[in-house]
């Protein structure tokens, strides 16, 4: 056990469904083991300008369903200076913070990665990003909550697609990284799938159109991320339309519907266990590492790994959607 005693927590990037559950188990498990735990509001940008303020457990009651997150969040371009850095330090040290918990993306992780370098001070990340992109976990807080709000909207979109024999492109956020996409797309039986990491041959999906036609399958739903190769679903639909004019073909982008909304309970589940995890693990010495799950157990992989390394899609769900798609 080191001599931690005030621990900061703050929430960066873009919101995630579970971050308040993580923030929650973060507060109330460092009350247990006699820390003050102090929240950072708008992440960085708020550590520049000393909006930070001690927290209790009454702060986090009732938030566990609770989406977004109670201490806001923002992107900080001052931050990313050498000035700024050094206020944000300034600020921890006059709330005499001694550890650091960040719930984020990589964008939030990078930021640590400049940060620490600078000022060594001990911090732990949480994976807390609906794209699921991140080296070291399983899967990410929010994910499984924007997957399931993806699905909810492609299977109305599905009643009326067939009821009119039109093909839908959906589009679901993933400008990086097509994680959403995959897992909805599978999900709700999607004839294809375009992400970022796959380069999908354009002329396979005609033939696949063309080929349904044929049989009479006169409706489609293609799930698009927004960030695939083709410029997302609007790009896709002017080729579709050039390519099979006869086509009824529209469009839905699904925008920021996915990061809303009450969490899952697997996120509910997965956020409380990494906020856990990360007090215990600056207690024990941990530092510039992030805490995910990795076949259910918890694991750790340093800062500089997690923004190195991209997340390796899994090849048997890629091949298996092909298959599955006739």
């Amino acid at each position: 056990m080191n001599n931690i005693k005030n621990i900061g927590i703050m929430t960066s990037g873009g919101d995630s469904p579970g971050m308040n559950a993580a923030v929650r188990a973060i507060v109330r498990t460092a009350i247990y083991h006699n820390l003050k735990p102090f929240g950072i509001m708008r992440g960085y940008q708020g550590m520049i300008e000393g909006d930070i303020k001690e927290m209790h457990t009454t702060d986090v009651s009732n938030i566990i369903q609770r989406g977004g997150t109670i201490l806001k969040t923002a992107r900080s371009k001052e931050f990313m200076t050498e000035s700024g850095m050094q206020k944000a330090y300034d600020q921890l040290k006059k709330h005499s913070i001694d550890g650091l918990i960040l719930i984020g993306g990589d964008g939030t992780i990078r930021g640590a990665v400049e940060f620490f370098n600078r000022f060594n001070i001990p911090a732990i990340a949480l994976p807390g990003t609906i794209d699921n992109d991140l080296l070291g976990t399983d899967f990410t807080i929010g994910f499984d909550t924007a997957a399931n709000t993806a699905i909810w909207a492609i299977d109305k979109i599905r009643d009326t697609a067939e009821a009119h024999d039109r093909l839908f492109l959906i589009e679901v956020m993933g400008r990086d990284a097509g994680y959403i996409a995959l897992y909805s797309g599978i999900s709700c039986g999607a004839e294809h799938i375009f992400i970022p990491e796959n380069n999908e041959s354009i002329e396979e999906m005609f033939q696949l159109i063309t080929d349904d036609r044929n049989r009479k399958k006169l409706s489609n739903i293609i799930v698009v991320a927004e960030g695939d190769e083709f410029g997302g679903a609007e790009q896709l639909s002017k080729l579709i339309k050039e390519r099979i004019p006869q086509i009824d073909t529209r469009v839905t982008i699904l925008g920021h519907i996915q990061r809303g909304g009450s969490p899952t309970s697997q996120d509910r589940i997965l956020a409380s266990r990494l906020g856990y995890a990360a007090v215990e693990a600056l207690l024990n010495g941990h530092t510039q590492e992030m805490v995910g799950i990795v076949n259910n157990e918890i694991m750790y992989t340093p800062f500089t790994n997690c923004v190195k390394q991209l997340k390796s899609m899994p090849d048997d769900l890629l091949k298996m959607i092909k298959v599955l798609a006739k």
